[in-house]
């Protein structure tokens, strides 16, 4: 049985609930029971009125453990923490929900057909894309009821997959409802409401009751977007240097526990790499939802921090809305590229389709730890955790070659040797490129006895693990540097003209040119001779052209906000005696599109500290570029009405912006 933390209420909340600032983190809280006639049945949503009926059912058939994953604990009280992601409709109208405050971006008018995925970011925004649902799950065994027991999940919607910030707000929202019911709901709503704005890729402490929460957030590149980009996401996080500091996230779920899950087949994640990396369709099987939804998440932190656009389900369920078009393909037809996280041995008969499948977990019923257990620290009281599944010894036999005519026998076997008995094992006939770096999985460090112990160690080796994938990752994306390196003005150059565009990409030049230079040191000692391969494949899949995309947007940004800074400390006097006549109408024309740029800016409400001087600092350019024209070059420019106002001392500049005139 697992234990409630040890957590206080401090003193009820004396603010009113601000449904803005509660919805920068989550759209709502749920409770769930599974009623014997109805089936799954939402008791409870807070704030009321924040999902279609859809939704709804949706949300409450996903918040529950699959009946073959239910066995493993006949104790008295079993908890379990777990998070499933689905995918939301075309148009959803949700009242609590506005698609400017989401935090993962728009997803309007989507097309029916799972296949097909919006490419373009210019789309309307109707609401969210995806919706995460963290579930607190609570089996309570008891021959006297109906059944033998009953079940029940605390449930929190948001948009965002904050897994390190609602897996421990979980631990103590969960035990408090079954004791204080539907207040706890309320309660921990209007203390999320009272948090600061998510601050993306840093440090955050969050107050709850008498616990604050210290948590890193994940960066704003690892975040899917549909329209712009996050004001501070920056060009710092792209390849090719790596973090001196490992504990800022690189990437999503950074705290996920790829050793603790993947230590049966460590030998196949670099296989799991690439296959994520180009895009390819996983089917990862474990015994239960915990176990699958850490498989998941671990597999997304492996490719960090490369933008996963895959679409990745952590607890995927038959009730899931898009499992009819999936069980419906064709033999032949090609598998949407998605990372299904499953319990239920139904879907390797429903999706024989599915090319790559990977079990992993342990079954084991007397495990008494839980997979999903936060990776953050409190500032206050320790936090209980709720049961789930321990680890495993590591063992060098694993390398064995038993072990490899055992793998070998699995393989033959096929995925439906798992009907039978679990076992860990992954089934694929991709042939990968990546070799295991055997001198990675020599300096894993084996587990001792001690509970607490093994856990040390499984922090190693996750550190051991990640830093090598996240190093191996950076070094892929490399070569594409070229195609995203900001310039500045060369010295002795004017600033006042528009900075140079990036170099064009084309993919055939560019895997031209990769091939004749070569994938670099730290790649060709640990790939193959058709290490080409894999680019070719990567420049095809889903991952390639997002990340591309949303580089070269943050690259320009970051080349124009170099240009500006350059021209706010440039005297345009130097320049101008080394001009011709057409250079000085060339440079007052860029002024003067500067200018009404700063202006419009001013008029949207985006102030910088320095907003005012660097209008005041452009005008005076401006104007000394005006003096020294011809008067009948002035004449001319004077016949512009907004031309003219740009250059008097009376200038109205907000009345010009508001022209959003294009007349340069």
């Amino acid at each position: 049985m697992s234990r409630s933390p040890s957590f206080s209420l401090k003193q009820e909340p004396n603010s009113k609930l601000d449904p803005k600032n509660l919805r920068q983190w989550v759209v709502a809280f749920c409770a769930i029971r599974f009623d014997l006639e109805q089936g799954q049945v939402i008791e409870e949503c807070y704030p009321p009125g924040c999902f279609s009926q859809d939704e709804e059912l949706e949300i409450a058939f996903s918040s529950f453990p699959d009946s073959v994953s239910q066995h493993q604990n006949r104790s008295s009280i079993h908890d379990c923490i777990f998070f499933f992601r689905f995918r939301r409709r075309e148009n959803v109208l949700v009242g609590n929900i506005s698609s400017s405050e989401s935090v993962e971006g728009g997803g309007g008018e989507e097309k029916d057909d799972i296949t097909q995925r919006k490419s373009s970011s210019t789309r309307k925004n109707t609401g969210s894309k995806y919706l995460y649902g963290y579930v607190f799950n609570r089996q309570r065994h008891d021959e006297r009821l109906r059944r033998g027991g009953e079940q029940k999940s605390v449930v929190i919607l948001s948009h965002s997959p904050y897994s390190s910030v609602f897996r421990p707000v979980l631990q103590i929202l969960g035990p408090l409802f079954f004791d204080i019911g539907k207040k706890a709901l309320e309660h921990m709503a209007s203390y999320v409401s009272m948090w600061p704005a998510p601050i993306l890729g840093k440090l955050m402490e969050l107050p709850i009751g008498n616990a604050s929460l210290k948590v890193n957030l994940p960066p704003a590149h690892s975040l899917q977007l549909e329209n712009g980009f996050f004001s501070d996401e920056s060009a710092s996080s792209m390849a090719p240097f790596l973090p001196t500091n490992q504990s800022v996230p690189q990437g999503l779920f950074h705290d996920a526990d790829i050793f603790g899950t993947f230590r049966g087949i460590l030998l196949q994640l670099w296989v799991l790499w690439e296959l994520l990396i180009i895009g390819e369709p996983i089917l990862i099987i474990a015994p239960t939802p915990p176990q699958c939804c850490e498989a998941v998440a671990g597999l997304v932190s492996v490719v960090a921090p490369l933008l996963c656009s895959v679409d990745f389900r952590p607890y995927f369920t038959i009730h899931d809305r898009d499992f009819a078009q999936l069980n419906s393909l064709s033999e032949g037809d090609t598998f949407p590229p998605m990372v299904l996280g499953v319990t239920n041995l139904f879907f390797l008969k429903a999706l024989k389709n599915i090319p790559h499948i990977v079990s992993v977990g342990s079954p084991a019923p007397n495990s008494s730890r839980q997979s999903l257990a936060p990776r953050a620290s409190f500032a206050g009281r320790s936090m209980g955790r709720p049961e789930g599944f321990g680890f495993q010894q590591l063992s060098l036999r694993r390398f064995s070659p038993t072990n490899l005519l055992n793998s070998v026998k699995l393989r033959r076997d096929g995925p439906l040797c798992l009907m039978t008995e679990h076992k860990e094992a992954i089934w694929s006939t991709y042939a990968a490129v990546t070799k295991p770096d055997t001198s990675i999985l020599n300096r894993l460090i084996d587990a001792g006895v001690s509970s607490r112990v093994e856990e040390s160690m499984s922090v190693v080796n996750n550190e051991i693990l990640r830093r090598h994938f996240l190093e191996l990752t950076t070094n892929f994306l490399a070569p594409f540097g070229p195609y995203l390196r900001t310039t500045t003005p060369i010295e002795g150059t004017s600033p006042f003209v528009d900075p140079p565009p990036l170099p064009p990409f084309n993919a055939n030049e560019f895997l031209m040119t990769l091939s004749a230079r070569g994938p670099g040191k730290f790649l060709s000692k640990r790939m193959k001779t058709n290490w080409l391969d894999l680019y070719r494949r990567f420049l095809k899949g889903q991952n390639f052209m997002p990340w591309f995309q949303r580089r070269r947007l943050v690259a320009e940004q970051e080349q124009h906000r170099l240009w500006k800074q350059a021209r706010i400390r440039t005297d345009i006097k130097r320049f101008i005696p080394g001009m011709l006549e057409l250079e000085v109408v060339d440079s007052f024309n860029a002024i003067a599109k500067h200018l009404l740029g700063e202006l419009l800016l001013l008029q949207c409400g985006k102030v910088s500290e320095d907003s005012a001087a660097v209008c005041q600092k452009l005008k005076g350019d401006l104007q000394a570029v005006f003096n020294v024209l011809p008067t009948d070059m002035q004449q001319l420019l004077l016949l512009n009405p907004e031309r003219a106002s740009l250059v008097q001392d009376d200038l109205e500049l907000l009345k010009i912006a508001e022209s959003k005139s294009s007349w340069w």
